[in-house]
């Protein structure tokens, strides 16, 4: 399968992922071929990139962190829990533990396996899994840095919910002692303290869960919202988040802003290292991520162009490109591992 931008995709190829709803359902599935009115469909959605099928990568596969299946559950338990909060009802906080174990449990099998943070995003299930990617990345670094197995537990749910209070009405909390309102009208929407306000009172979710969706917005400089919280007044978990968080925004189209590439939005998150993040945290993240996602075509310093079909753990700036080269009716396809091959490196990925 290929990665490529929805203006580049043409009539009659075939779809090779699934394209999820917000509540975790099916909206295409994989194999449907795609027509002309099917792709004015998937922009009208907001759909950039899809993964297609192609007999020239057929064996490509993403080696996942987290099976779809997981994904799709993770989906589908915060769809119905932000339902539960816009009813004013509690969360189904079971259904959310369970979910967390099943996460950290697949996590912890899968580990050395790289991040792949190339779902098919439409406008409507964007929210769902931006939470979604940061829950699973920031699981992924907790078990990097050898979290005991409760801190995961805290780490996944606080992720999972960090922006919640992106769905919680003003009416349904009361802001507390000490909320700073002159730094939150500055540009700041107030969802890291109705976050809080709505988890703290759940009795399935523990504090630190939800001060992850408090303090996700902070920067170790004192520069962050909504309290300017500096260094070691942040825990760690939520300079877990903060990271994860903002990578992933990055490599997402909102509004009127463009998104990154993955290798940009790194070095971005790279550069601001002992500013606004955590250094280790981001030297952790950074073996975390696939900065060139299997799949995703790119053309080398070479001259040459192909596709990644393989990651090396550990070096994701250097993974295996097949190549190919179309003479008339014939293709030559040749492999070359960059960890290999120190001279040559992606230019730039082509989307």
């Amino acid at each position: 399968m290929r990665y490529t931008s929805i203006d580049h995709v043409q009539h009659g190829e075939r779809l090779a992922k699934h394209i999820y709803a917000q509540d975790g359902r099916v909206l295409l599935n994989e194999g449907v071929t795609i027509t002309v009115s099917l792709i004015a469909k998937l922009r009208n959605m907001g759909v950039t990139a899809i993964f297609i099928q192609d007999e020239r990568f057929a064996d490509v596969e993403i080696e996942n962190v987290v099976s779809e299946k997981t994904k799709q559950e993770m989906l589908s338990t915060l769809a119905e829990s932000v339902k539960f909060v816009q009813e004013e009802k509690s969360l189904n906080e079971k259904a959310v533990s369970s979910v967390a174990k099943k996460l950290i449990e697949e996590v912890l099998q899968n580990q050395e396996h790289l991040v792949h943070l190339s779902d098919i995003r439409t406008e409507d299930n964007q929210l769902f899994v931006h939470c979604v990617n940061v829950c699973i990345l920031s699981v992924l670094i907790g078990v990097q840095v050898g979290l005991s197995h409760e801190k995961l537990h805290q780490l996944a749910i606080g992720a999972l919910f960090h922006d919640i209070g992106k769905v919680v009405s003003s009416q349904q909390i009361k802001q507390p002692s000490g909320y700073n309102q002159n730094i939150a009208d500055e540009g700041y929407d107030h969802h890291a303290w109705h976050g809080f306000q709505f988890l703290r009172r759940l009795n399935g979710i523990s504090t630190l869960s939800a001060h992850i969706a408090l303090t996700h917005h902070e920067h170790i400089d004192g520069s962050g919202q909504p309290r300017g919280l500096i260094g070691t007044d942040i825990h760690y978990l939520a300079k877990i988040v903060a990271v994860t968080n903002s990578y992933d925004r990055l490599v997402t189209k909102t509004g009127d802003e463009q998104s990154l590439l993955p290798y940009d939005a790194s070095e971005k998150i790279m550069g601001l290292a002992n500013i606004h993040y955590d250094y280790q945290v981001v030297w952790r993240f950074l073996r975390s991520i696939a900065l060139y996602p299997t799949g995703s075509q790119v053309k080398l310093t070479s001259g040459e162009y192909g596709v990644v079909v393989s990651q090396h753990r550990g070096l994701p700036q250097r993974p295996i490109v097949r190549t190919f080269t179309e003479n008339h009716k014939d293709i030559t396809f040749e492999e070359i591992d960059l960890a290999k091959h120190p001279t040559i490196f992606i230019e730039r990925m082509i989307v």
